[in-house]
């Protein structure tokens, strides 16, 4: 009892990825010093094609932040002012700035309240003769599926444009993300299961047109230097960040394991405490699912509330966040789109329930056990 009530569990713990690697990460920074290349360099242009052929495509193209990938990759791919982008509500406000950024509408719609994915029925709804767009989110590291999402686009006639910033190398139904649609965009921030050392993104795709078209927006919409065709911006890849993706990206695929077998653990370990309420987000990817975020729903049927549980928890040295509490039509800065309280009552439910429990590479059995001994406590003692 004491000893697991001093055990402690971060949100996120980088080190078991960075220690074992960390001579390679150093040599990895002092190659790019001593070479001098920091900008567009030749680690640039090594992990782009490494990172692009891991996902299964040609042409990877590294970008500033994974912000910046869904702007710029929209571009790219033609999107534009009037036309229409459909988008989920239960997203990072990232996704819909990249929308915005790309001068194009977006046009909001409800999750499902089962995987938090995007709803194709809903997304099917919202269809009109300026959509030209899906752009899927694969959350928490599980893609939105493949079959469905090919049958939308043939079906309605529009471009499929990945948001796979929390889905490096997540499979389903034989793709892999990113491979899926025209273009998608990846973010490289450091909790990512692939991350750098700062902020960094990268647009892959199979079309060599819409990469040479993001090699130029990234780079103040030039071609060639100081010949500035495109209205572009300054927005690329550090060669330093590359070189460090280039080291990691080999141990993505073992990393990704470990997150999976950990949330199997959880899963098991959880299943009793259904008829307490609290249920996990479901998988439908098997080991697919990357898991950059492990995250469960305190329902109504819980004795206690979440913040209660939040609380509780980080009393027991447990970290959590919620990701994420407010959804993108409620934000105060985004209420010129007018979209209002009940719009989308999924997204909404969710914002309200879930809960993202400790989860990265390395996290032990002790730690996942004190996390949902310490839940069961909570709930069964209620």
């Amino acid at each position: 009892m004491n000893q697991q009530a001093s055990v402690h569990v971060p949100f996120v713990d980088l080190t078991p990825q960075h220690q074992p690697i960390q001579s390679q990460l150093e040599h990895a920074i002092q190659t790019v010093v001593q070479r001098g290349d920091f900008v567009l360099g030749q680690a640039l242009a090594e992990f782009e094609q490494s990172f692009a052929t891991a996902s299964g495509v040609e042409y990877g193209i590294g970008v500033a932040s994974g912000t910046d990938a869904i702007a710029l990759g929209l571009q790219a791919c033609g999107i534009g002012v009037g036309d229409e982008v459909i988008l989920p509500a239960n997203t990072f406000i990232a996704t819909l700035i990249g929308v915005l950024e790309a001068k194009a509408t977006p046009i909001l719609v409800d999750c499902e309240l089962d995987t938090a994915l995007i709803d194709l029925n809903a997304a099917e709804k919202a269809i009109t003769p300026n959509t030209k767009a899906i752009l899927p989110v694969h959350l928490y590291g599980q893609i939105v599926s493949p079959h469905q999402l090919l049958d939308f686009a043939n079906t309605h006639n529009v471009l499929i444009f990945e948001d796979a910033a929390q889905a490096h190398l997540a499979e389903r139904e034989g793709y892999r993300a990113g491979s899926i649609g025209k273009a998608a965009a990846f973010s490289f921030y450091p909790s990512k299961n692939l991350g750098c050392f700062g902020d960094g993104g990268i647009v892959i795709t199979t079309d060599n047109s819409i990469a040479q078209n993001v090699r130029s927006l990234r780079n103040y919409g030039a071609p060639r230097k100081y010949f500035h065709a495109d209205l572009g911006r300054n927005s690329r890849l550090d060669t330093l960040q590359a070189a460090i993706l280039q080291v990691k990206l080999p141990h993505l695929p073992e990393w990704n394991h470990s997150r999976n077998l950990a949330a199997q653990q959880y899963d098991k370990l959880l299943e009793p405490l259904a008829s307490k309420g609290l249920i996990p987000i479901q998988n439908h990817s098997s080991t697919g699912h990357i898991y950059h975020l492990y995250v469960i729903r305190v329902t109504p049927a819980c004795p206690l509330d979440r913040q209660t549980i939040q609380d509780k928890l980080a009393e027991a040295g447990i970290q959590t966040g919620i990701h994420y509490p407010i959804p993108c039509h409620l934000q105060p800065a985004y209420q010129y789109l007018r979209y209002q309280v009940g719009d989308f009552p999924h997204a909404e439910t969710l914002s309200q329930e879930i809960l993202s429990l400790p989860m990265y590479p390395g996290l032990s059995d002790q730690q996942i056990h004190h996390v949902v001994d310490t839940l069961k406590k909570l709930v069964v003692s209620c």
